[in-house]
């Protein structure tokens, strides 16, 4: 993913409110499976990190976007943005 499409990106992020927050219990499993669904249902969401959470939101992303094969957008404080294009009828378009 080239700059330009981050960016593009990162606008579409602007309007999303987060769908998800990561806590005290961290990243499992069931979190991992309720964060692919929404990446194929939605391609691009929007999380939260807490205060209460074990990680850093950095360590948190990574992790998340390595298990689900996505995209990290952007970090900013404790708000994540993945993305994952769908593989058929894709609704968001990035630009070349």
């Amino acid at each position: 993913m080239n700059s330009k499409q981050r960016a593009y990106l990162r606008g579409l992020a602007n309007n999303l409110t987060s769908i998800f927050q990561i806590g005290k219990n961290g990243i499992s499993d069931n979190l991992i499976k309720q964060i692919d669904d929404a990446l194929e249902a939605r391609e691009l969401i929007k999380l939260n990190v807490l205060d209460t959470s074990p990680d850093e939101a950095i360590n948190i992303a990574n992790s998340l976007a390595h298990n689900t094969n996505s995209e990290l957008v952007q970090i900013v404080g404790n708000k994540i943005t993945l993305f994952r294009q769908k593989k058929k009828d894709s609704k968001i378009n990035l630009p070349k």
